[in-house]
C-alpha cells in the first residue's frame, strides 16, 4: 500500500467511525435466502432501482410458488430438501412463459439498461441456466463457483450484466464475505470520505482495506458487512 493509499483508507476508516454505526452491525434479510433462485432474482432486479421494488418481486415470486423466502436458521444452510433448485426454477419460468413471469409473477417490467436492455425477467432466466449448466442448483453447491470461471464468465456475457455488479452481490447474497457491491451507493459514501470522484474499479480494495482496519476494534465487521451498513447509510440519505 503506498503513502497516497494508506492515507486515503485511514481517511475512510476515520469516516466510517465517525458516520456509520458500526456496533452491533448485521447483515439484511436478503442475506438469508431459503433457496439459490431467490438470489438470482435479487442480484439482477437490484442493480439501478430502489431496493423496497426488489423485495416486491421476491415477495411476488414467492407467494405465487408457495414458499418461504427467508430461512429461519441463519447459522446453517437449509437442507437441500426444502430449498428450491435452479433446474426446477427454470423448469417453472419456462412452463409459464416470459410474459407471464414478467408481468403478472414478477410484475416488474424493468431492463437491464435503458438503452438495448433485456427485461429483467428474461436475465434472471439466463443468469439461471448458466448456473444450471454448470452444476449449480442449491446453496450447498456455490462452493463451485470460485473454482470454475466460466461461470462469471457467462453471466457477465448477458445482456446488461457487462459491470459484474450483479455477480459480485450475488456471491454477497450467497455468503462470500470479501465481497462488496460497488453500485452508486458505495461509489457516492466513497466520494464523501474521500473528496474526489471514485470509480467501480476502486470500490472493492477502499471497502476491503477500510473493513481489514475497522476489525482491529469491530471484530465482527467484514468487507460484506461494511458494504450493507454503508448501503444501509446512504439509502437514508438520499
Amino acid at each position: 500500500m503506498g503513502l497516497v493509499e494508506k492515507r486515503e483508507i485511514d481517511q475512510l476508516v476515520d469516516f466510517c467511525k465517525n458516520t456509520l454505526t458500526l456496533e452491533d452491525a448485521k447483515l439484511g434479510d436478503e442475506f438469508y435466502y431459503q433457496s439459490l433462485p431467490l438470489c438470482v432474482i435479487d442480484a439482477v432486479f437490484s442493480i439501478g432501482v430502489r431496493y423496497g421494488s426488489v423485495r416486491n418481486v421476491v415477495q411476488r415470486y414467492c407467494r405465487y410458488t408457495n414458499q418461504c423466502a427467508i430461512r429461519d436458521n441463519r447459522d446453517s444452510l437449509p437442507v437441500i430438501s426444502e430449498q428450491q433448485s435452479v433446474r426446477d426454477f427454470c423448469a417453472f419460468f419456462d412452463k409459464k412463459g416470459s410474459k407471464i413471469m414478467t408481468t403478472e409473477i414478477f410484475d416488474n417490467r424493468q431492463r437491464t439498461s435503458s438503452r438495448n436492455g433485456i427485461l429483467k425477467s428474461d436475465a434472471v432466466l439466463q443468469f439461471a441456466h448458466v448456473l444450471v449448466s454448470n452444476g449449480v442448483n442449491f446453496l450447498q453447491d456455490t462452493y463451485k463457483i470460485n473454482q470454475n470461471p466460466n461461470i462469471e464468465r457467462e453471466i457477465r456475457a448477458i445482456t446488461g450484466q457487462s459491470t459484474g455488479i450483479s455477480f459480485q452481490y450475488f456471491l454477497m447474497l450467497v455468503g462470500s464475505d470479501d465481497i462488496i457491491k460497488p453500485d452508486r451507493m458505495v461509489t457516492r459514501f466513497l466520494e464523501s470520505a474521500l473528496g474526489r470522484q471514485v470509480v467501480i474499479a476502486e470500490a472493492q480494495a477502499l471497502v476491503e482495506s477500510a473493513a481489514h482496519e475497522l476489525k482491529k476494534t469491530h471484530l465482527n465487521i467484514t468487507p460484506r458487512l461494511l458494504d450493507n451498513v454503508i448501503w444501509n447509510f446512504q439509502r437514508q440519505a438520499v
